[in-house]
């Protein structure tokens, strides 16, 4: 069954991140998630077996739980299998012919390029197919990049408006705060971000302010965040829990969107 994105209005989707090498992995993650009560669920498929890198092992996971899924597959395939663009978008395919929610499609996407982004025609043109078929499909679309370094707020904003001119549902960007000055300029390219795209969008980072951005950003408009259910090696100690993102977002009664006092 699928389960769509954005079925809450005015409230980011907190979504548990994970990956595994098997289907019943990524079940007992998935419930785990749910019981904490994660809204969504996204999966990196760079770790799935290759005999379970199939439809019928992806519809066992998505039908596991009652939440919608994501799934994304970038260059890091640890099967050393998938080494190309175009070999991964198989994979991706078959998750959303799965019932998979949204698929994610890499801002450079046959076109490796700085920050993530191409601006080769070629590549946009391969793009632009390749949404449409998940479209078809049924499926929503996230275009992502992880430039992973500070950036101003308005290059931030001209890279994601960008990614909405290709079509997709979602547009979502990972920067770095490590400073002060970083920190802030990276708020105010969330609350730009808010007010000017017409999109959802995901606005990330990494580094010494990255949790603290995070739980701002259930506050200031951010459409999708991402937590994890238990702290794993595979994704890293740096993502806030499930548990404590619910938690802020049920604590502080405000939201950018809306008038609370």
């Amino acid at each position: 069954m699928r389960r769509l994105f954005f079925q809450k209005p005015n409230a980011t989707v907190i979504t548990a991140i994970m990956t595994g090498q098997t289907p019943e992995s990524l079940i007992g993650q998935s419930r785990g998630a749910e019981f904490d009560g994660a809204d969504a669920i996204a999966v990196d498929l760079c770790d799935l077996r290759p005999e379970f890198r199939n439809r019928e092992s992806l519809e066992r996971v998505i039908n596991a739980v009652n939440l919608p899924f994501m799934f994304y597959f970038y260059r890091n395939d640890r099967h050393k299998i998938a080494n190309d663009d175009e070999s991964r978008q198989g994979l991706l395919l078959a998750a959303a012919e799965a019932g998979g929610g949204m698929i994610d499609v890499m801002g450079d996407l046959y076109d490796p390029s700085p920050n993530e982004i191409t601006r080769n025609p070629a590549a946009i043109a391969k793009q632009k197919q390749l949404i449409a078929k998940i479209h078809e499909i049924g499926a929503q679309v996230v275009m992502s990049s992880h430039p992973n370094k500070a950036m101003s707020a308005e290059a931030i904003l001209e890279q994601l408006r960008a990614f909405e001119q290709r079509g997709v549902d979602v547009v979502k960007i990972v920067t770095t705060a490590d400073t002060d000055e970083e920190f802030t300029e990276t708020v105010r390219a969330t609350m730009l971000l808010h007010r000017e795209l017409k999109t959802p969008f995901i606005h990330l980072c990494n580094g010494r302010f990255g949790r603290l951005h995070r739980y701002l950003g259930l506050k200031l408009g951010v459409s999708i965040t991402f937590a994890v259910h238990n702290f794993e090696a595979d994704i890293g100690f740096t993502q806030p829990s499930v548990r404590s993102m619910k938690s802020v977002a049920e604590i502080i009664p405000w939201h950018i969107g809306t008038f609370c006092n």
